[in-house]
């Protein structure tokens, strides 16, 4: 095994780890926003359904492979070759963890992207334009858009017939009790006085949201709250496998195309899904503040809504081997929830817009700069 091999295989697992930083958390952004748990519990069940998705794309996303080896973007020759790959991997890796640190929810996608045209303009001078745009801008533009709008459409459907079922959310009273310091003495001792209460309502803070049946706890048996958090947390699961499923054959592209000896598919895609695991694991948090309170604030259903949408799209473009972004997926939903319910925090999601814009460029650069040091070595 050769030493640009041994570096390749490096890149791709720091890729892996980097997508678990600023990916993991993403499918369960809502239950952590939503307040149906704290941030451990979902971490942890993003996790773990992350790493299903990723052993299952082992059977089922043979087509991302393909896309993600540069075929039709490169010449052929070229996605064959090592140092090329090499260059990919690591400009897409910076990419996502510089993202990251930053605590921006950016694509994976969008940097590989990216650094496929940069890495291929300094080795060949020229990509197939034709190809990257019907096979990656197009999906990649379009998806965040058909998100938003599908989640829109979507919240109004389930909005209405919650009313219809006599689902009505129930919003707690908070009281908490005021003090203010009046008089400081000399000698240090401070005199407070007990102003008395201040009343406030569905702070999700300080108090939890729950739905109510017609004023009970119960619908047909079952309790009303529970049955909502189940669906939330399923939904929230959808999302983190359709995460894994999409995400993990287009990091293990760059291994398949190097042809790497002694590495099979599935050892590759399961040491792939532990990197993600433990990336997600120890760097996710900066980007789980974001994805969670930055953007929208949300409540059970809203995030419900957000995680159905994201799944079925994700699960269904990776079927068919489109390069959507699970990032753009996710991250558009909640953009439609914003919009649809009126308490979007744009000034966070224009920011993301932006991030989102200078990713392919930026992952294009690092990867220049990698290709064309190892052209020089």
């Amino acid at each position: 095994m050769t030493t640009t091999i041994l570096w390749l295989i490096v890149a791709v697992l720091f890729l892996a780890y980097s997508n678990g930083a600023n990916d993991n958390f993403k499918g369960v952004a809502t239950l952590f926003g939503s307040g149906t748990t704290n941030y451990r519990r979902a971490l942890w069940w993003a996790t773990v359904t992350t790493f299903a998705g990723s052993v299952a794309s082992i059977f089922i996303s043979q087509g991302l492979i393909a896309a993600f080896s540069g075929k039709g973007l490169v010449p052929v020759e070229l996605t064959g070759d090592s140092s090329f790959l090499l260059a990919v991997a690591a400009g897409a890796a910076l990419t996502v963890m510089l993202a990251t640190v930053a605590g921006i929810p950016i694509s994976t996608t969008h940097a590989l992207t990216g650094s496929l045209v940069g890495a291929g303009l300094v080795m060949v001078g020229a990509v197939n334009l034709r190809q990257l745009g019907q096979a990656f801008f197009l999906p990649l533009a379009l998806s965040p858009f058909l998100a938003l709008a599908l989640t829109a459409i979507l919240y109004r459907v389930l909005h209405g017939l919650r009313l219809r079922l006599g689902l009505q959310r129930h919003l707690c009273v908070c009281i908490e009790e005021r003090d203010e310091q009046v008089h400081a003495a000399p000698d240090g001792t401070v005199m407070v006085l007990r102003t008395g209460l201040r009343l406030s309502a569905g702070e999700i803070n300080d108090c939890r949201e729950r739905y109510l049946h017609q004023g009970n706890t119960h619908l047909l048996g079952l309790d009303v709250q529970k049955l909502v958090d189940v669906l939330h947390y399923f939904s929230a699961g959808m999302v983190s496998f359709a995460r894994g499923l999409n995400d993990t054959p287009k990091i293990v592209a760059l291994l398949v195309a190097a042809s790497v000896s002694g590495v099979s598919m599935p050892l590759a895609m399961t040491a792939l899904g532990l990197a993600m695991a433990i990336g997600g694991l120890l760097n996710a948090r900066k980007v789980a503040a974001t994805m969670s309170q930055k953007i929208v604030p949300m409540n059970h259903g809203q995030g419900f809504t957000a995680n159905l949408v994201t799944a079925f799209m994700v699960i269904f473009a990776s079927r068919l081997g489109m390069p959507v972004s699970t990032t753009h997926v996710s991250v558009g939903s909640l953009f439609g929830l914003g919009a649809v319910t009126g308490t979007g925090r744009w000034d966070t999601i224009r920011n993301i817009v932006l991030a989102w814009v200078v990713t392919l460029p930026m992952g294009a650069g690092f990867a220049a700069a990698a290709a064309w040091l190892a052209r020089s070595l």
